[in-house]
């Protein structure tokens, strides 16, 4: 089992930043794949960003160019860096990890206002 505990969300005027953590506890040898999605209200959930345990990373093209995905070894952290923030990128962001099975964290507010 994996557990995955997202932080970071929050309010934020449209152009600005936030980053998000997403911390992995448990077994987090299994991983293979951590990722972001994001449901906005209405919508189906949508890949945002998603970063392999060897470090290749892959990005909607929403968010390219604008959102990082990152991650620290060390504490078992990863975080999505997003930059000049817009009001569609309002939603409800889930951390996900892929490996022996299938988890996700229990999300995050993220609220973008014009």
């Amino acid at each position: 089992q994996v557990q995955l505990v997202e932080s970071g969300g929050g309010l934020v005027q449209a152009g600005g930043s936030l980053r998000l953590s997403c911390a992995a506890a448990g077994s987090i040898f299994s991983i293979n794949t951590m990722g972001w999605y994001r449901q906005a209200p209405g919508k189906q959930r949508e890949l945002v960003a998603t970063i392999s345990s060897g470090g290749s990373t892959n990005y909607a093209d929403s968010v390219k160019g604008r959102f990082t995905i990152s991650n620290d070894n060390r504490k078992n952290t990863v975080y999505l860096q997003m930059n000049s923030l817009k009001p569609e990128d309002t939603a409800v962001y889930y951390c996900h990890a892929d490996g022996s099975g299938s988890y996700w964290g229990q999300g995050t507010q993220v609220t973008v206002s014009s």
